[in-house]
């Protein structure tokens, strides 16, 4: 960080105090307000998880080898997907720090923890995103999108890779309402193409949990010309 930046988190850290996602404690350094986060909170959270993923959902491995027993009896839609956190404990509390307080710092946490997985994954290479679009009234209702906010940060460190809002949600439900079966069925058909899908596809959502709102953008992307889908998601359920 330069020294006009420095100075910029500083004076405005000290007439506007933050405090971090998770310990709640006051963020004095340039780098704990630019991420919302503390020092100690960000390098217990920023730890590489070192557990073997599924090839398939993202999520950690039981006693599975490559593919989790979930994706070995579902057929998929996409091709493979990543997740990075899980949906649990201090996890949980810093979604809900973002989404609902919406501490925006924490999108650029986000963006580069997501980055650093495009940049590893060859997959990836010639991907273009895909946001998962809100469903209507969301913008009016809560005056955001996180998912929107989420991929305008990534957009500024993968300034190579297009983004393609190509999908649109019709009027339904709120998925966290519901359970499994509903929200498939919730979904179906209200998520339908706005532009021509790209040939390879990354759909970008911030939680996935039964995987419902993943799996329908998949199947309509792949129903409308996309070669491979795949997706990531911050956290995992």
């Amino acid at each position: 960080m330069n020294i006009l930046n420095k100075i910029f988190f500083w004076g405005k850290n000290c007439l506007f105090p933050d405090d971090c996602a998770v310990c709640e404690s006051a963020l004095i350094e340039p780098d704990e307000t630019r991420l919302g986060l503390c020092r100690n909170c960000f390098a217990s959270i920023n730890q590489k998880v070192t557990d073997g993923k599924c090839a398939v959902c993202g999520k950690p491995l039981i006693s599975e080898t490559d593919t989790c027993m979930s994706c070995r009896n579902t057929r998929r839609s996409y091709d493979r997907l990543w997740s990075i956190f899980p949906y649990t404990g201090k996890y949980r509390k810093i979604l809900a720090s973002y989404k609902f307080e919406k501490k925006l710092p924490l999108a650029d946490f986000f963006a580069e923890k997501i980055a650093e997985v495009v940049k590893n994954e060859p997959l990836l290479e010639n991907a273009v995103i895909v946001p998962v679009p809100p469903r209507p009234g969301k913008v009016k209702e809560t005056g955001w999108d996180q998912v929107e906010y989420l991929v305008k940060k990534l957009k500024k460190l993968l300034p190579d890779m297009p983004v393609s809002r190509c999908l649109r949600r019709g009027k339904s439900k709120v998925q966290k309402q519901l359970n499994r079966f509903e929200r498939l069925s919730n979904l179906k058909g209200r998520i339908v193409k706005k532009t021509d899908a790209p040939n390879i596809a990354l759909v970008i959502d911030d939680v996935i949990t039964t995987g419902s709102t993943m799996e329908t953008c998949s199947s309509v992307l792949k129903e409308n010309g996309a070669q491979k889908v795949y997706g990531l998601c911050v956290f995992y359920d």
